[in-house]
């Protein structure tokens, strides 16, 4: 009799879960409140980042951190009245950002990061959804000499360190690649590695028809209803209750809500972001990020997608202007933008530990009960990845990746019911 597993959440992580646990044999129902891959999976980047080894830090530099306090740039912008509440992780997640600690986590970063093409190519291929996908990489172009010299010293670290490949383009080299760009920028890094996606919720999607072509169960429901079911587990749906021998939380930022019901006390955080589509005649040769200024501008199949840094502040808090009215005008400074394609903005959370690396592995308070969630930035990237990594654990496979950096037990008591 095949084993049975539910999985809760249809994010880029949850249906790559349920399918990586479907290749293995189980009888799987994943449970979803709307349509997958509609939430954050839809609004981030849509890259694949190859190059992504090293998690971003809480910065140390004092001209930086006053730089944000006083809410002077556009990369990163926080809500005053949620400091208090977000402020006891940030400064764990500060503390783990010294260099003596955070060599580790980018070990344990970079062990899953070596693997995010190889495995997304896998569900490329067998999902069709080649259409979707560029292989050209994308450039990380800077508006200052200091940064552009710095970015440069960053990519010949990575390249010497990690072997990820790169290209260093001057101020004449970036033009004639992008010609579309108006200013002149001091440089850019073009990392080659890396896909872009022209469509991240369309790609979920096809990753979702690929599970349910295989065997596997879509269904609706509320995470909040799972409970355990005598040796295993239950959650409630429009077709009922569903059953399982084991369960795994794959909400990415709505993990919480159902740990915390369970009684677990996770450090766990978000950093909000925006994006707006925008009308576009011109022509990119690869999406473009602004890390100085804190703007991605990214040729997508709705426009030009422009998104933002990162806003600390409460998942649920209202939307804010502030930082995708700045993101726009950077954008209009660098490219002929049309106008926005939709009314309002779109806003979404990045799950985050306050040690920048996600938590994979059994709860460790409850048997049969697995987490798979804190991706912060990249759970588009890491979803294939980690998904093969945690199904193969359920299945009591020799993992593949040293899961020890990722287990949920790390954060001690808090982890503990």
């Amino acid at each position: 009799m095949a084993q049975s597993a539910l999985v809760l959440g249809g994010g880029m992580v949850g249906v790559c879960t349920a399918w990586h646990l479907r290749e293995r044999g189980y009888d799987v129902t994943l449970v979803e409140r709307g349509t997958p891959g509609r939430e954050t999976s839809y609004g981030n980047a849509g890259l694949i980042q190859r190059e992504a080894v090293e998690p971003y830090a809480f910065p140390h530099d004092v001209l930086k951190l006053a730089q944000v306090a006083l809410q002077r740039g556009n990369d990163v912008s926080y809500r005053l009245r949620d400091l208090l509440t977000v402020a006891p992780k940030l400064a764990q997640y500060w503390w783990n950002s010294f260099p003596s600690r955070y060599q580790g986590v980018v070990t344990g970063y970079e062990a899953l990061i070596r693997h995010c093409l190889s495995e997304h190519d896998r569900m490329i291929s067998a999902s069709g959804a080649d259409n979707l996908i560029s292989r050209q990489g994308w450039k990380q172009i800077f508006r200052t000499q200091k940064g552009f010299d710095a970015g440069a010293a960053r990519s010949r670290l990575l390249t010497r360190e990690f072997g990820i490949e790169s290209r260093i383009l001057d101020p004449a080299g970036l033009a004639r690649e992008e010609p579309a760009l108006k200013r002149t920028m001091a440089g850019a890094v073009h990392w080659t590695s890396p896909y872009s996606v022209s469509d991240p919720g369309g790609l979920v999607d096809r990753y979702a028809a690929l599970l349910t072509a295989s065997g596997g169960r879509i269904l609706k429901g509320d995470a909040r209803s799972l409970r355990p079911d005598g040796a295993g587990w239950c959650v409630d749906t429009r077709e009922g209750t569903i059953s399982a021998e084991q369960a795994v939380i794959t909400l990415g930022p709505w993990s919480d809500v159902v740990t915390r019901m369970l009684g677990y006390r996770l450090p766990l955080f978000v950093k909000r972001g925006y994006h707006r589509h925008f009308g576009w005649q011109g022509t990119l040769n690869t999406p473009m990020i602004d890390t100085e200024a804190g703007v991605a501008m990214l040729p997508m199949a709705l426009g030009l997608r422009v998104t933002t840094g990162a806003e600390f502040a409460l998942r649920d808090a209202p939307l804010s202007m502030r930082q995708i009215d700045g993101s726009e005008r950077l954008a209009r400074e660098m490219l002929d933008l049309g106008a926005p394609v939709e009314a309002r903005p779109w806003l979404g959370s990045r799950p985050c530990t306050v040690d920048m690396l996600p938590l994979v592995g059994q709860a460790p308070s409850h048997r049969g009960l697995w987490f798979h969630f804190g991706h912060a930035h990249q759970g588009f990237t890491l979803g294939p990845a980690t998904a093969r990594l945690c199904a193969g654990m359920m299945n009591g496979e020799a993992p593949y990746i040293d899961p020890s950096p990722y287990r949920p037990s790390r954060f001690g008591r808090a982890a503990q019911v």
